[in-house]
């Protein structure tokens, strides 16, 4: 039986996004049906829109999100009808070069579900990230749902399904932020002041935040930035070094993903110190280094997919930190909007008006 409900659907590049009613199939072998209760407006679902993923359209957009199992398949054990999860992109397949060798945050044959979503008149959807949580429901993998404790609110524990995962993941699972280390974040965005909050976790001594936005550096400060760079009136990489006795911050993450600021961030890190990639590129950007810069600064240059994240691992323990008061996710929550209002919420988001506009449904 197919589910009729409505859900938010971009149908060519660049064309405004609009609900549609989507019809969800019950749950095949492995696959597990959720009735979405909140999911954050994610600039990944604008690269969507506009054709920066691929051209697979239409998608049906969202994916940050929460909600409550409906139903499960045929040889789902781990989940039951009622149990409160998070969505997530990395469903770890466990058979792949990765997982055998016991990093499955690394896994790059992840699962999704196999019956296609559709429109009301059978044309198969493509589900953003594989979720398509700008719905009513959505179906997905049993191994892309998290279970978390019930106590935190939807709109809340969705935003750890993407954005909020990436930055805290970027600081502490990437960039292996310790305590009493140097970090400085370039972007404070939502992906960027998460990875503030995640230097803090850390126990970091000096953050250091940097963005154009006087507004975007009054928010970091917020997550735990101790000090703060406007890259309008100072010179980044020399500001950084000033804060950090002129030798560069231990770690530095790029949550922006230009050239220039990743030249930026590998600059501004100390002797042997650790640039992270956490912001995303386009394809058709190129980056120029001095081969010897790279090689006598030592260190390393990594980049984050995902924040080097295990939802199995992580999601639970950060939401367990919110309920304790540790982590105030809470704080990235900007405005809560209802699915019609996505379009606007996007253009809130390319403004820098907005952390994260959540959709309730």
């Amino acid at each position: 039986m197919a589910h009729a409900v409505n859900g938010v659907v971009a149908a060519g590049r660049g064309a405004r996004v609009s609900v549609e009613t989507i019809l969800v199939p019950d749950p095949g072998p492995g696959e597990a049906l959720v009735k979405v209760q909140a999911c954050g407006v994610c600039h990944t679902d604008l690269h969507y829109r506009e054709g920066g993923i691929n051209d697979e359209f239409p998608f049906l957009l969202g994916h940050e999100a929460a909600g409550v199992v409906e139903a499960v398949g045929d040889g789902v054990t781990d989940l039951a009808p009622g149990d409160f999860v998070i969505l997530n992109w990395r469903a770890v397949c466990g058979s792949c070069r990765s997982c055998l060798r016991g990093r499955p945050q690394y896994c790059f044959n992840t699962h999704n579900a196999a019956q296609p979503m559709t429109l009301a008149d059978g044309t198969p959807l493509s589900p953003a990230l594989g979720i398509g949580a700008f719905a009513e429901k959505t179906l997905v993998h049993s191994g892309q749902c998290t279970k978390v404790n019930p106590k935190a609110p939807p709109e809340v524990a969705g935003l750890l399904g993407c954005g909020v995962m990436a930055g805290i993941g970027a600081a502490i699972n990437t960039g292996g932020v310790g305590r009493g280390d140097s970090v400085a974040v370039l972007g404070c965005g939502g992906v960027g002041d998460a990875a503030i909050a995640g230097a803090r976790l850390a126990g970091a001594r000096t953050i250091i935040a940097v963005d154009l936005d006087h507004t975007k550096l009054e928010w970091a400060r917020r997550f735990g930035a101790t000090h703060t760079v406007n890259a309008r009136e100072q010179d980044v990489v020399e500001a950084i070094r000033e804060l950090t006795d002129g030798n560069g911050a231990d770690v530095v993450i790029d949550a922006v993903g230009r050239p220039e600021t990743f030249q930026q961030a590998f600059y501004a890190r100390d002797h042997a110190g650790t640039t992270v990639l956490v912001g995303v590129p386009t394809p058709d950007m190129k980056l120029e280094l001095p081969l010897i810069d790279v090689f006598s600064r030592g260190g390393a240059v990594k980049s984050s997919w995902y924040g080097d994240c295990l939802p199995s691992r992580d999601f639970p323990m950060l939401i367990d930190l919110y309920l304790q008061g540790r982590l105030d996710l809470g704080a990235f929550v900007s405005e809560t909007i209802g699915l019609g209002d996505v379009e606007k919420a996007f253009d809130d988001m390319h403004h820098g008006r907005v952390l994260r506009s959540v959709v309730i449904l």
